[in-house]
């Protein structure tokens, strides 16, 4: 294992994280606490509990989930994109750097972009909305899990991207709409059972359940199912991943 180049890429990476805070920390961060000012503070006082949970409690890991799962793709994504665009991915290529080097470096430093801002929001959450976390090293793992996985999810979307506007289609137009109707804002157990049944059929419905049960030992899904998923989902990703690697699909074109 090559640790000096995974290192370079590392460090190259959260240096551009660094460089562009105000895109890839403050924005996020903004655009969550208006979801708790508005739904938390101001719409939540009116609807009550959720199984004993304060409305406005009952919707972080939902909003955590959400700002995790859009940043995880895109730090991914544009992280592998650039060099494509740029032309540097060559140097990459031609450089004594296996696949999974390459992918601890890129996908190493987005998952840890995407950490720092999942636990900076749950710190502001705490201005808005008092919570507890009732298994805090099963959040941090749940957390870790999915950042590593969609990062990984995120890398492919960068290297079958050829422009900028295909690295948005699908967060904007899968994972966002997937995550709200995924239980962020409801429990799926409130839907009809016909409705229930179908929202089984979302991904995102599994881990908003896992990290819920995580906060509050409250979930829809089974967590060892959730888990499940999600393991399998990164394991899919890896398997891609170095298949893209070894034909150099998108890369060497």
């Amino acid at each position: 294992m090559n640790f000096y180049a995974v290192r370079a890429i590392y460090l190259f990476e959260m240096a551009r994280f660094r460089r562009t805070w105000m895109q890839s920390l403050a924005s996020p961060v903004l655009s969550t606490s208006l979801y708790f000012i508005v739904f938390g503070a101001a719409i939540g006082s009116r609807i009550g509990s959720i199984g004993d949970i304060s409305y406005g409690a009952f919707i972080i890991p939902g909003l955590v989930m959400l700002s995790l799962l859009s940043e995880s793709i895109s730090n991914a994504s544009f992280g592998i994109y650039m060099p494509k665009f740029t032309g540097t991915i060559y140097e990459l290529l031609s450089a004594p750097v296996s696949f999974a080097e390459a992918v601890l470096g890129y996908v190493g430093a987005a998952a840890t972009k995407s950490m720092i801002l999942g636990l900076l929001i749950l710190v502001t959450a705490r201005l808005f909305v008092p919570y507890h976390i009732e298994h805090p090293v099963w959040m941090i793992g749940f957390l870790m899990l999915t950042a590593v996985t969609f990062s990984l999810f995120g890398f492919l979307i960068g290297i079958w991207a050829d422009g900028f506007e295909k690295l948005q289609i699908v967060p904007l137009m899968v994972v966002t709409p997937l995550t709200f109707l995924g239980g962020s804002f409801y429990s799926i157990s409130m839907l009809p059972p016909l409705w229930q049944k179908i929202a089984l059929f979302n991904p995102v419905v599994y881990l908003i359940s896992g990290l819920r049960w995580a906060f509050y030992g409250q979930a829809d899904v089974r967590i060892s199912i959730s888990l499940g998923m999600t393991v399998t989902f990164l394991i899919v990703c890896l398997l891609l991943i170095r298949w893209v690697f070894k034909t150099g699909y998108r890369l060497k074109a």
